[in-house]
């Protein structure tokens, strides 16, 4: 299986043509072996079995926290297999808030509070979706709050 230093976790669309550009550059000028999709992942019920194996290689993992981050479940479930990991390693976490309050999203209130509501109405009617709804929120809470998890402490 390939190793990563870092895997970033982010919301393309919020992130990916400036802030995460440019963290994935610095990271390769200081020769720091970061995963990143060059692919346009497929929108899918599940985590493709590269980007698995890319989290479960990682020995660090950045959340690149924005506004349209809870929106997706592609995010949230990256966000739900990282917590997997760090829950069973060592490993860390270094948060970033880009362009959204910490607190918003730790408290899963404003555009995340909407995300949620949002995932809810849409899952109502699958009791194993509504679970792993609850599984993002848990897990979320767990990235923001826990500091015990960041990197540096």
């Amino acid at each position: 299986m390939r190793t990563y230093d870092v895997f970033v976790s982010f919301r393309s669309e919020d992130t990916r043509n400036n802030f995460t550009g440019f963290l994935f550059q610095a990271l390769s000028r200081k020769g720091i072996d970061a995963f990143k999709d060059d692919k346009d992942l497929k929108k899918g019920e599940s985590i493709a079995p590269e980007l698995l194996q890319a989290i479960e290689g990682s020995r660090l993992f950045v959340m690149v926290f924005s506004k349209n981050y809870a929106s997706s479940t592609w995010c949230l479930r990256e966000l739900a297999e990282i917590c997997n990991c760090i829950e069973t390693s060592q490993r860390r976490v270094l948060p970033i808030f880009y362009d959204v309050d910490p607190s918003e999203v730790r408290k899963q209130s404003g555009y995340f509070e909407k995300a949620f509501a949002e995932h809810e109405k849409r899952f109502k009617e699958d009791k194993k979706k509504m679970q792993e709804v609850q599984g993002w929120r848990e897990a979320l809470k767990q990235v923001t709050s826990d500091q015990s998890l960041w990197l540096g402490y």
